[in-house]
């Protein structure tokens, strides 16, 4: 057998009737010995245990498979205990109210990948791109972009449906900033163009090897984590990153102190979680008045507090500072020399965030038309000259069983990829290559489904709910005369509180965050209001809030 484990380590009870692991094998008739693989080192149960609520040994895997009833009880047992974390989930920005299952259940016995472009048909003619196109279209018309996509016309949309949900888009939002800002090939670009020499240092705003192809990020401390893991992965540099490298005692928000990681958001990190815009101009006049291109992502409904930052108001003034540094419209020139060809581009890039904001706030604008609501967050989407992309998930507002979502820009900020696919017989234009072609499918099916007129109603609804869990929990503060520190940003979903005690936060799958407000530790849960969080949830989970182990003492502390 092999590796080299303890002799007893086969021994160890496995799988459903708690048999030795090794002794699944005898179950087999073409495989008379123990193949080349490997014995646990330990027993997994001991392990996994600890961080389940169901019990790990019901669901192992010996090699002759499970009986016909082991399968049953064990997927009964999965399906059970998943029907009742889904019926009282209020903590995550997902909504549970799901129908698909009756009348796509029959694509699970088809294979659907979307390899390579949405508006390519491609070799692997098993996909669903007619259906993508459709939902990309749809949101294009929603979120105020030419449509449909046209290769030879810049001004059109081009957009991809995501494998993943708007971390995706946010990564992929970031590539295309930083390959665009950065000189690389642009889709349109003449045929034969070369690339200028990559960004050395900072030389001051000009050609190749200068700060000119070297582009900086902000994003601002509430922003997903997403983005951070984003730059690592490819390698931007955040202001953080330049201020300390090149910059170390010039901090412009507070002269001889450290760099900070983010832009501050209004009120720290105790407010309601808007990019502070005033901060994030005197950042970016810091490094555009220096000559490097600017990136800024802006939240669109941010995980935690659900909080709007003002896209209109932040990307305006990220131009106008550009602009008065030669960055809002450049020419970028082919090769290393000002001879020959070249693109006219912006100096900055405006990538949105919105996760759940881009899937729910067109319709709430529509609410508020139709007299349902009284305000909306300030627009977002591509009326905005000075919007580059957008990203949301599907999973969020729309639902779906898995995550998914859109990113979408204008067709003239395409970038080349880094090489074609002939194989596909597609241009490899996504992130992901192959893609899920059931999320287009799962996208499509609702909104071919739901109505505008639906979509506001639920919209409307999902807002009043945001409202009636606030003042519940502000009345249980009175009642219990404890501070649980309730709020709730302007316009969001979310409704953040103390964070109470580990069974709650089990029970109803509750995020939870810790911040520092003036040297002090508070840690907030929150709910979501999504369509599928009720009037009755939320009063049981005051109920529950009202009982006397919901709290544990010390959550509120003086920082170490």
């Amino acid at each position: 057998m092999k590796n080299h484990v303890d002799p007893g380590a086969a021994d160890i009870p496995f799988g459903p009737a708690d048999a030795p692991w090794q002794s699944s094998f005898s179950d087999l008739s073409l495989i008379t010995e123990i193949p080349d693989v490997t014995a646990p080192s330990s027993e997994p149960r001991q392990t996994y245990d600890a961080v389940t609520e169901t019990p790990y040994g019901r669901f192992q895997l010996p090699a002759g498979g499970l009986t016909a009833d082991q399968y049953t009880a064990a997927e009964n047992l999965f399906r059970s205990w998943l029907e009742q974390r889904c019926r009282i989930s209020a903590g995550f920005q997902i909504n549970a109210d799901l129908d698909y299952q009756q009348r796509l259940s029959p694509y699970l016995g088809l294979t659907l990948n979307n390899a390579g472009d949405p508006y390519q048909t491609g070799a692997y003619t098993h996909n669903s791109k007619i259906l993508e196109r459709a939902v990309l279209d749809y949101f294009a018309s929603l979120w105020n972009v030419k449509w449909p996509h046209r290769r030879d016309d810049p001004d059109s949309y081009w957009g991809y449906s995501l494998t993943m949900g708007a971390s995706e888009g946010n990564l992929y939002g970031l590539w295309n900033a930083r390959e665009y800002l950065s000189g690389r090939l642009m889709l349109l670009s003449p045929q034969g163009s070369a690339e200028p020499a990559p960004a050395t240092g900072p030389n001051g705003a000009g050609g190749p090897g200068s700060n000119g192809y070297h582009p900086v990020l902000f994003f601002s401390q509430d922003t997903h984590y997403s983005l951070t893991k984003a730059t690592r992965l490819l390698g931007i540099d955040t202001f953080q990153d330049v201020g300390r490298r090149w910059f170390p005692d010039e901090n412009p928000l507070a002269p001889g102190t450290p760099w900070p990681a983010e832009v501050p958001s209004v009120g720290g990190a105790d407010g309601d979680g808007m990019i502070d815009i005033d901060r994030l101009a005197v950042l970016v006049q810091f490094f555009a008045s220096r000559g490097f291109p600017i990136v800024v992502s802006l939240n669109y409904g941010s995980s935690f507090k659900g909080a709007y930052d003002d896209v209109e108001a932040a990307s305006r003034k990220v131009h106008e500072i550009c602009a008065n540094h030669g960055l809002d419209e450049r020419p970028v020139h082919r090769g290393h020399g000002r001879s020959g060809t070249f693109d006219l581009r912006t100096g900055y890039w405006v990538h949105v965030d919105g996760a759940l904001g881009a899937g729910y706030v067109s319709y709430l604008e529509m609410a508020r038309r139709a007299g349902l609501v009284e305000a909306t967050p300030p627009i977002f989407d591509f009326r905005l000259p000075t919007v580059h992309s957008i990203t949301m998930s599907g999973h969020k507002w729309l639902g779906a069983p898995w995550p998914c979502g859109i990113f979408m820009t204008r067709t003239r900020f395409q970038m080349i990829p880094p090489r074609e696919s002939e194989y596909i017989g597609s241009s490899d234009t996504t992130l992901a290559g192959s893609r899920n072609g059931f999320s287009p499918l799962l996208m499509w099916d609702h909104l071919a489904r739901h109505s505008y007129d639906e979509q506001t109603r639920w919209a409307a609804e999902c807002d009043r709910m945001a409202a009636y869990a606030h003042s519940s929990l502000r009345a249980l503060e009175k009642e219990l005369d404890l501070d649980l520190w309730v709020a709730r940003s302007p316009f969001s979903l979310t409704i953040r509180f103390r964070r109470p005690a580990a069974w709650l936060v089990q029970k109803y799958s509750l995020s939870y965050e810790t911040t520092y407000a003036d040297g002090r530790r508070r840690t907030y849960a929150h709910l979501y209001t999504m369509r599928h969080v009720t009037r009755d949830l939320i009063d049981e989970l005051v109920r529950d809030l009202r009982l006397p182990d919901a709290f544990v003492a010390g959550d509120f502390v003086a920082q170490a």
